[in-house]
């Protein structure tokens, strides 16, 4: 199992970025990596919600991800399951107020959890682990970055 995990300050309220990250049809929108979202199933958003997110990959390529919500506490804690092929990953999002410069903002956490399922998942992170674990830090920092920027234009988040 390998875990990444990456920080950030944004100068917003936490129920304010819990309603981005909550808001699925959105998420298109304001995460850049992410070019069209597809809400498996009806109901309102919690435990056992499912989506589909078309993910652009760094080489320009795109990769469909599901995800499914394990835990979902507003808005302190959102935990996401998503099944690869031969990694299981688990995303999960920590919202904390905090005071900072006069005014309130929020440290926001998001961790991934990879534990490989199959043999050549367990191959492949011994191979790729430090590289992979590099390239997953660089698309949370660059999640944490769009959630910033659409938290408001003059909102901005500082790594941690």
């Amino acid at each position: 199992m390998s875990t990444v995990t990456v920080s950030a300050f944004i100068e917003a309220q936490d129920a304010d970025l819990w309603r981005l990250l909550t808001d699925l049809p959105a998420r298109a929108d304001w995460l850049s990596a992410v070019g069209a979202v597809e809400v498996l199933g009806t109901g309102g958003f919690g435990p056992g919600t499912v989506w589909r997110e078309t993910r652009v990959r760094p080489d320009g390529g795109t990769e469909p991800e599901e995800y499914q919500v394990v835990e979902a506490v507003a808005p302190a804690r959102l935990v996401l399951d998503s099944r690869g092929a031969g990694v299981d990953y688990r995303i999960t999002w920590t919202l904390r107020t905090v005071e900072r410069r006069r005014r309130g903002c929020t440290e926001v956490t998001v961790e991934q959890e990879a534990v490989p399922t199959r043999p050549y998942g367990r191959v492949l992170a011994l191979i790729l682990g430090g590289l992979a674990a590099r390239a997953v830090e660089g698309a949370l920092r660059r999640d944490l970055a769009d959630l910033a920027l659409a938290a408001g234009p003059a909102r901005s988040a500082e790594a941690a």
